[in-house]
């Protein structure tokens, strides 16, 4: 981060996620004075926090990391076009815009990071997949895993053909479990408890077991036999839920490869 608060870093839009960043950057010491925001709808905490706002860009910033939603991506770079092909190291968060769209834009010597983070960033429990282009030094890919290390886990990708499959199981995987939380309500309610009581159960029970899973030491395999005693409750209902052909297995293969197969066609 020393390169960051010496040089500089732009951070085109500042929405949700653009947000959950700029917040953990600054409890990581990063300098308000060492970061310039182009945001056209600031929220009034983005006014308080004392970088620079829509005052334009450094001459040669360490980062300019792209938090624009895809589809304004081509009106929003070109106030960054000057800064391609130089020393400047390009994050982008932009889902479904490959690195090689952002090389015709800013020129083929520009280094690039294109990442896929994921909505519990916003509270410091997400978890980003990144990948790099041929100009990104190693030193500038660890500069960028330590910027979306600010907001929760990081791995590294082989290629950018791996990404929509992280799009598909991290990047779109929260739905899935909200979606959880919605089902296992409403089949409490069916079985009788108050709408209310359901979805706090429901609710307490997916945020609590996925804690338990991020503590504990024990594979999630493990974690579920724990829970499930021969002949009992738990195992009369895993027996449906992990049917081969009409359970979890199958739904998600195929939910899974619908996200996948929906990602590669936005990139093309």
């Amino acid at each position: 981060m020393d390169r960051v608060a010496r040089d500089g870093l732009v951070l085109l839009g500042c929405g949700k996620m653009g947000t959950a960043l700029l917040t953990g950057w600054l409890a990581a010491g990063v300098p308000p004075g060492s970061v310039w925001v182009i945001e056209p709808n600031p929220t009034d905490w983005l006014k308080g926090t004392g970088v620079h706002l829509n005052q334009g860009v450094p001459a040669s910033p360490a980062v300019a990391l792209l938090a624009v939603k895809p589809q304004m991506m081509g009106a929003a770079l070109p106030a960054l076009q000057a800064l391609g092909n130089g020393t400047t190291l390009f994050v982008s968060i932009a889902a479904g815009t490959r690195i090689a769209a952002f090389e015709d834009a800013l020129g083929d010597r520009t280094p690039i990071v294109r990442t896929m983070p994921n909505t519990p960033s916003m509270v410091g429990r997400g978890i980003t997949a990144l990948c790099r282009n041929a100009h990104v030094l190693d030193a500038d890919f660890a500069l960028a895993r330590a910027l979306m290390a600010a907001v929760g886990e990081v791995v590294e990708l082989a290629g950018e053909d791996q990404i929509d499959a992280v799009t598909a199981v991290s990047g779109s995987g929260p739905a899935y479990v909200f979606h959880l939380i919605e089902t296992l309500a409403a089949a409490g309610e069916a079985e009788g408890l108050p709408a209310d009581v359901a979805m706090q159960l429901a609710r307490a029970t997916v945020c609590g077991a996925g804690e338990l899973a991020f503590q504990s030491g024990e594979t999630a395999t493990q974690l579920r036999v724990n829970v499930t005693s021969p002949g009992g409750t738990t195992a009369a209902a895993l027996g449906v839920l992990m049917d081969p052909e009409t359970g979890f297995p199958a739904l998600l293969r195929r939910a899974v490869k619908a996200a996948a197969d929906r990602g590669r066609e936005l990139g093309k």
